[in-house]
């Protein structure tokens, strides 16, 4: 009897855990419905980690102007096959952090023959969770988003929406963007943390939470995205 109760709490906190994951990719799809619907030709939207570019393809569809980064070679392909007829859309291979540094690119074990999937997962950060040790290490660019980001709003003016999904690489980089007061001039942030990923980093994420949420309403800057 004690096996099949313990069956049972697994069962229902798997299903518990899949409930709160399609809520939030729902309340996510949601979220950028309403900002692809505020975005209009002349805004300027940044994507940190397209990815193969389906966040990409909706700012695209607002008639904005995109700028896009992805460290993985694989990705950037993918995205440099997507988009080549795109005169709006502007590709960086490489990832964004604090500082220009060639840095090492980790990916998952199961990268090769899975690649649509474990390029997700692929991260800067050491010590992260399901990154196995006999995953691949690519050494790739890295650029220094935070005078990036500064010198593209004195040019340019205000950005209309930034999204980052970095895979741990996001602590840093929102520290460092709240320190330098950057988020004041970005219309919609949206970043997925990975504390879950990361928890020896767990309390940095708190606080970080705790002082963006004091300074920020949830629609100005959100680090709930999925």
């Amino acid at each position: 009897m004690t096996d099949e109760v313990d069956d049972l709490k697994r069962k229902l906190r798997r299903l518990r855990q899949k409930n709160a994951k399609d809520a939030r990719k729902a309340w996510a799809d949601g979220f950028l419905t309403g900002v692809c619907g505020q975005l209009r030709p002349g805004d300027l939207a940044i994507d940190c980690g397209a990815n193969v570019g389906e966040i990409s393809a909706r700012l695209l569809a607002t008639g904005a102007d995109v700028v896009a980064f992805d460290p993985d070679p694989w990705a950037f392909e993918q995205l440099r096959q997507r988009f080549a007829d795109q005169q709006r859309y502007q590709l960086h291979n490489a990832a964004v952090g604090c500082t220009e540094a060639e840095v090492v690119l980790m990916r998952a074990a199961n990268f090769d023959g899975n690649e649509g999937n474990a390029s997700q997962k692929s991260t800067v950060i050491t010590g992260a969770r399901n990154i196995g040790e006999a995953g691949e290490r690519v050494t790739v660019r890295q650029i220094d988003f935070v005078a990036f980001l500064r010198d593209l709003i004195a040019a340019r003016g205000p950005v209309a929406f930034l999204k980052i999904d970095i895979e741990g690489a996001e602590l840093d980089l929102l520290e460092a963007l709240d320190r330098e007061g950057l988020l004041a001039h970005i219309r919609c942030t949206v970043a997925e943390t990975h504390e879950h990923k990361f928890p020896d980093l767990r309390l940095r994420y708190e606080a970080l939470r705790t002082a963006l949420s004091a300074r920020y309403a949830p629609h100005h800057v959100n680090l709930d995205w999925i």
